[in-house]
């Protein structure tokens, strides 16, 4: 995996500069659209996405293979070093664009296309990917089209120097200790996705507590994240302590999910075969 660093001047194949211009301008004009942006923030993380972490980032991985028109997969990596924790999610699909840019930073749109909603897409690329700051500070989205990252230290640097213009801004940005709304700063990132995969999602884990929920919530993966998501074809998930690929195949009326232990590049050590049916209701 490619480690995002920060892009050379002059690179930002999605305006992160324009929008982190227009965005501090608002704020600075009305210290109330902050103060919008950061509640908005602190609900989404606050109000159930922390446990959704895996999940959310399994829609949108499902979300991009439909919009490609592919059978998604998604690799699910929990890399460990003496020093630094990462969680990466890497999946195939279609790529970051301008739009799922501006739908990561907005916290309100959704980057599906017009007519999405006639293929079997779930992703909520935007809101959901509020989950990631349940365990990082320093997101970022490296796909073969380029980069965004997010960093809590510069963000709050830049809100600062807009607020030596903007007593109302000083206020609360004092008010709440500093917290800006992240995901509403991009920067743009240089770096890629694993080979065999289109985008990956970079999560530097914050800290024990962090590096703890992802081990949980990893460890957690089951036929049930397949099952709700037919857009998904195969789930690797690969800690220190092993890896394991879940991989799903249509035979009606069953749906079969089998479940490997090795690379997920390879046909893995013989595992569990398991059959279910489901059902599907309308209205």
């Amino acid at each position: 995996m490619t480690h995002p660093t920060p892009a050379q001047e002059g690179t930002d194949p999605f305006g992160t500069a324009r929008r982190r211009r227009t965005v501090l301008d608002s704020w600075a004009a009305s210290p109330a659209r902050f103060r919008e942006d950061a509640n908005a923030e602190e609900d989404l993380v606050l109000g159930g996405y922390r446990d959704r972490l895996v999940v959310e980032l399994a829609q949108n991985a499902a979300d991009a293979a439909a919009r490609a028109g592919v059978a998604g997969r998604l690799r699910l990596t929990l890399h460990e070093s003496a020093d630094t924790h990462v969680l990466a999610a890497a999946n195939t699909g279609a790529p970051l664009d301008a739009t799922g840019v501006e739908s990561l930073s907005t916290l309100r749109a959704s980057a599906k296309r017009p007519g999405a909603e006639a293929r079997p897409s779930v992703g909520r690329f935007g809101v959901g990917f509020a989950a990631v700051l349940a365990v990082s500070d320093e997101p970022a989205v490296l796909s073969r089209t380029g980069g965004v990252r997010w960093d809590l230290a510069q963000a709050r640097e830049a809100a600062r120097e807009v607020a030596r213009h903007s007593p109302g801004l000083g206020d609360e940005l004092i008010r709440r200790d500093d917290h800006v709304p992240l995901l509403r700063l991009p920067f743009a990132a240089e770096g890629g996705p694993p080979e065999g995969y289109d985008t990956v999602v970079v999560l530097p884990l914050r800290d024990a507590a962090a590096h703890d929920l992802a081990e949980r919530l990893l460890a957690a993966v089951d036929d049930s994240l397949l099952l709700a998501l037919p857009g998904l074809s195969e789930i690797a998930v690969e800690t220190p302590g092993g890896t394991r690929v879940l991989r799903r195949r249509d035979e009606p009326p069953y749906v079969v999910i089998e479940e490997t232990a090795g690379d997920a590049t390879s046909a893995g050590t013989p595992g569990e075969t398991r059959r279910w049916r489901t059902a599907a209701a309308d209205g």
